[in-house]
Parts: C-alpha cells; sequence; structure tokens
C-alpha cells in the first residue's frame, strides 16, 4: 500500500506527504468494523491528516483508482439495467433521455430473488444502441436474462447471445415498480453522492461510481472488503501520481 499513497505526494506542489500508514488505516478503516461508514471526503481526510486538500483528495482518488479489479467476473443470471441522470433536477428533459448539462449513468444489478446482487455502474455518453449494448457486453455474461424498459436502445440485445425481457413503462414513476433493485441502487447512490461528498463532478464522476459500487457489492462483509482492497492495491495497481490520476479521471 505505501506506493500506492506515497507516489508523487511529497513534491512540494501538493502540500506535505503524509504517513501513508495514518492515510491506509483511516480511509481502508471505514470499510469495516461493525458499522462502517458511507465515506470519507477529501475535506475531512484533511482536516484528520493535516494535509493540503489536493494531498487529501490525490489519497482518496488513489483508494478509488484501487477498488476496481480489471479481471472481476461479470454480472450473470438475471440483470436489471436502466439509466439515471446526476447533476439537477430532471425537469424539461424531453423523452426522458436528452442530456443537457446532466450526466448520464447506466447501471446494471442482479436479482438473486427479493434481494439485489452485485452491481456495476458506468458514466456514458447518451443512451444509443452503441452505449448501452456496449455496457451490457462489458458487464454481463452472455446468456443471461436481461431485464430492462422498451427503450429502443435495448432493443438488440438478443442479437448479442442475451435473453432479453423488455418491459413497458408508461408514466416514469412506474419505473421503480417495472425495475426494483436498479432504481433502489440510484436512490442510494444520489443519497450517498449528496451527503458523503456534497455532489460530485462531471470530470471525476467515474471514481465515485467505482467506489459506491465497490462498497455496495461487499456491504454486507465489511472485512472482506477491507482485505479484498489491500490486495487490489497491492498486487494489481501500481504507484500512479497525481497527474496520472488527473489526466486519467478528467478524459473519461
Amino acid at each position: 500500500m505505501q506506493g500506492v499513497w506515497a507516489a508523487g505526494l511529497g513534491d512540494g506542489r501538493h502540500g506535505p506527504a503524509s504517513d501513508p500508514g495514518a492515510a491506509d488505516g483511516l480511509v481502508l478503516g471505514r470499510l469495516s468494523g461493525d458499522h462502517p461508514s458511507p465515506g470519507l471526503s477529501a475535506v475531512q481526510l484533511q482536516r484528520q491528516l493535516g494535509v493540503s486538500y489536493e494531498t487529501a483528495w490525490a489519497l482518496l482518488h488513489k483508494l478509488r483508482r484501487a477498488m476496481v479489479n480489471p479481471e472481476r467476473e461479470p454480472l450473470k443470471d438475471g440483470v436489471e439495467v436502466d439509466e439515471t441522470y446526476l447533476g439537477g433536477p430532471e425537469v424539461g428533459l424531453k423523452g426522458g433521455r436528452q442530456l443537457l448539462d446532466k450526466a448520464l449513468v447506466v447501471g446494471a444489478v442482479e436479482v438473486r430473488g427479493q434481494a439485489a446482487g452485485r452491481v456495476r455502474l458506468r458514466v456514458i455518453l447518451d443512451a444509443s444502441a452503441r452505449s448501452l449494448t456496449g455496457f451490457v457486453r462489458r458487464t454481463v455474461t452472455p446468456g443471461a436474462v436481461i431485464l430492462t424498459d422498451r427503450w429502443q436502445g435495448y432493443a438488440s440485445l438478443p442479437d448479442l447471445g442475451y435473453h432479453h425481457h423488455p418491459r413497458t413503462q408508461g408514466l416514469p414513476e412506474r419505473a421503480g415498480k417495472l425495475l426494483p433493485h436498479i432504481h433502489r441502487v440510484f436512490g442510494n447512490l444520489k443519497t450517498w453522492l449528496g451527503g458523503t461528498h456534497h455532489g460530485v463532478g462531471h470530470d471525476h464522476l467515474q471514481a465515485y461510481l467505482d467506489e459506491f459500487a465497490f462498497r455496495f457489492n461487499r456491504r454486507r462483509t465489511p472485512m472482506a472488503a477491507f482485505q479484498t482492497l489491500l490486495g487490489l492495491a497491492s498486487s494489481v495497481h501500481g504507484p500512479t501520481t497525481y497527474d496520472m490520476l488527473y489526466r486519467s479521471e478528467s478524459t473519461r
């Protein structure tokens, strides 16, 4: 973990380098214990470690980068897929998919009876078939049952090897009843972003989606999440600098 935290943080541009062990214990400790925290903002970390905001921000984003396992198993069996907007009120959006200045996020969640399984979230440019089916192909095992509304962007899923079960939505307020699991995920996501992080800019939104998914997928096993993150950070992801992080996040 020391290589993940220390690289690029003590060069004089971002404030004094903090003790990597202290940062690890403070941030990762939020994933374990009897009552794990919903997260930690850069402002909170800045105050507790006594470092600059830029240093705290870089520490947290390096942690978020380590939360994505490039070899993670795709979702399987029954999966709900839908999109949501982040970034303000939705009044005035024509046809339900007009983007304007909002961020469009597509999500997929496994259906396990009355419960939700693992989740995947991704920022997409638009609700076109290319964007939506591309997400499904990267996220869900071929042969799985895909539950969506009847948006035309999902129409080609059977041609890609999926069992597509579209559902007629009608009024917007019915979406939560037709696809309850993914809309519960979206509701939790919006509450988490607004509460812990007080809103997130578009440039770095994907990193926060990755953190939310990591926490959601391990919500019942916080100690396992702690161990998983330690392993990913030390063996999968190499050291990264602040500039590398900022470039990668701002161009997603």
